[in-house]
């Protein structure tokens, strides 16, 4: 049986304009939960699941809605080589 393909993550330019129209930004949203003014931008490209709880609560949603491909259908977040499609997977390193 053939898997469905997996369903596209929010744009990023549409997720900075969603929490622009809500009245902040990452920067303020990183000052307001203790990170440097620069740290949840981070989780706009690479797989952050603090950052991306903390972006997804702002904006009444749910971190599987805004970046499937990083999560597992039950919600839990995928862990990271071979899983989320990229780095080496264990299979494929040489044993020494």
């Amino acid at each position: 049986m053939k898997q469905k393909p997996p369903l596209p993550d929010m744009n990023r330019h549409d997720l900075l304009a969603e929490i622009r129209k809500r009245g902040a930004s990452l920067r303020q949203l990183s000052a307001a939960h203790g990170y440097r003014s620069d740290a949840l931008r981070n989780a706009l490209t690479r797989p952050w699941p603090k950052a991306e709880a903390i972006i997804a609560s702002f904006l009444g949603m749910t971190p599987q809605a805004i970046w499937p491909s990083r999560y597992h259908q039950d919600g839990r977040p995928k862990s990271g080589r071979g899983e989320r499609g990229f780095g080496r997977n264990r299979t494929n390193m040489k044993s020494t």
